[in-house]
């Protein structure tokens, strides 16, 4: 790539006259600068290196001291949007398939085996430029605008539209699935089925371009995530306790989520704990419910918990993290009588 195109794609500033006007590719890991590359520094104290092992430019976004005038010096604002820029120019003129997804479509089909030509797209622009800037043509990506800025891409498709139920739940818990699709059966399988609309979402994806896949057995994926504790909330082995904590970090899934568990477990004690900023798009209903509490803080999620006798709790805008510290107090034996 050209000097000047760079310059102009990534909207850097040139801080010196180099006698270099040509970058043969784009590197941000200084050990695998080669002659003639042009290094993005993501960590400046390995500018030097680059230097060393050949690089031709330098694109930076802190104070930095030149140290060698003949190489280009390329100040920009944002080292993210750069490589964002530059990845998308890299792709321009790519045959490639891009759909857009949900978050969760994305984290099923990061649990699914698939063929080398789809690639499910997930990580920090570094990671997603080494997965894809030197991707073959007739490849297909699928991405999640809430994980992946779409500025990546020129040209984003919808998932196809399926309005079947191809899906056959054989048997299920509220954690746990046992289904057919597409004549096998797939037994105890850790999801919810409450995933079930998005994995076929995807499965008719696969089915729609003729992607060959193989499912293996599924991991939680931050999203309705079940932790089994005893009274003093410490984490126990899945299914081993009648007291169970539902994570969800997403507020835009909450009324889904409340309605499945009314449907799906009429028979439990069900609490559920909102972020208080949440409050305004839940259904009017849904506030004046008495089991539904409303938090400000950690502290508070905590509270409500501890005050409150449930089987099941659904605990929204926070993760699993927060019971690395207990939740209650520990008695201390003493020889004191």
């Amino acid at each position: 790539m050209r000097l000047e195109n760079t310059l102009a794609l990534i909207n850097g500033e040139l801080i010196n006259s180099p006698f270099v006007n040509n970058f043969t590719n784009i590197v941000f890991e200084s050990k695998q600068v080669k002659r003639g590359d042009l290094f993005i520094a993501f960590d400046e104290n390995a500018i030097e290196d680059a230097i060393f092992n050949g690089a031709y430019g330098v694109v930076f976004n802190k104070p930095t001291q030149i140290t060698d005038s003949e190489i280009a010096w390329i100040k920009v604002k944002n080292l993210d949007e750069a490589l964002t820029r530059l990845l998308r120019f890299e792709l321009i003129n790519k045959e490639i398939s891009v759909y857009s997804c949900d978050e969760i479509v994305l984290k099923l089909a990061l649990q699914v085996v698939t063929e080398p030509n789809f690639i499910a797209l997930h990580g920090d622009i570094k990671s997603i430029f080494k997965n894809i800037s030197n991707i073959e043509n007739g490849s297909i990506i699928l991405f999640s605008p809430t994980l992946t800025t779409s500025d990546i891409f020129t040209n984003v498709q919808e998932l196809p539209k399926n309005s079947l139920h191809t899906i056959n739940i054989m048997e299920q818990t509220l954690f746990e699935t046992s289904f057919i699709y597409d004549n096998v059966f797939y037994e105890r399988q850790l999801i919810s089925p409450f995933f079930m609309p998005y994995l076929e979402k995807l499965l008719y994806l696969f089915k729609t371009l003729k992607i060959n896949f193989r499912l293996r057995k599924f991991t939680p994926i931050e999203h309705f995530e079940a932790v089994f504790t005893n009274k003093n909330f410490e984490i126990k082995e899945f299914g081993t306790s009648d007291k169970v904590l539902i994570f969800e970090k997403s507020s835009l899934l909450i009324e889904n989520e409340i309605t499945f568990l009314q449907q799906q477990a009429t028979w439990a004690k069900i609490i559920y704990i909102v972020p208080f900023k949440s409050k305004n798009i839940l259904s009017n209903e849904l506030k004046e419910k008495e089991n539904i509490f409303f938090y400000k803080s950690e502290n508070e999620i905590k509270n409500i918990l501890k005050l409150n006798s449930f089987h099941f709790a659904l605990v929204v805008g926070v993760d699993k993290s927060i019971l690395n510290t207990p939740l209650t107090k520990q008695t201390q034996l003493t020889l004191d009588f």
